[in-house]
């Protein structure tokens, strides 16, 4: 294969990482499929694809994780002040800033593992253009 070829071919299995966007696990299922496809043309596409697909399974690992944790101080936040509304039968519910400080901050940290993913993406697949080697961070190794 044209060498030329091939880093067309590692960047867009990279950047396929995108369709995670457009439908549900996109993100791991189109470069699945077109590191596949690929595998068996050269050992940097089988390179290459390995790690995109590694890192996208470990990122949506990671966000699901995240999400995980999150859900009990939701859910704390959200009856922490509704005692009034199950005792007395009336609905009083007192308001604060606590809960709101805490998803401001959960949908901050939230938004920057997303944008860390974007870069990381981006950064892979502008290395894959120029035909080197890249490892993501903090990936686990699944298929090896």
């Amino acid at each position: 294969m044209k060498k030329n070829n091939e880093n067309t071919n590692a960047f867009l299995i990279h950047i396929s990482a995108f369709a995670g966007f457009i439908f549900p696990f996109g993100n791991i299922i189109t470069p699945l499929i077109a590191w596949q496809s690929l595998k068996d043309r050269s050992t940097f596409l089988d390179e290459h694809g390995k790690e995109a697909v590694n890192f996208n399974i470990s990122y949506t690992l990671y966000v699901f994780l995240l999400t995980l944790t999150f859900i009990p101080f939701a859910l704390g936040a959200i009856f922490r002040n509704s005692h009034n509304f199950w005792n007395d039968n009336s609905f009083n519910y007192d308001f604060d800033f606590d809960p709101i400080i805490g998803f401001i901050g959960l949908g901050s940290i939230t938004g920057i593992i997303y944008i860390i993913g974007i870069a990381l993406v981006i950064i892979a697949s502008k290395k894959a253009r120029e035909g080197e080697s890249y490892k993501y961070p903090f990936t686990i190794k699944f298929i090896k």
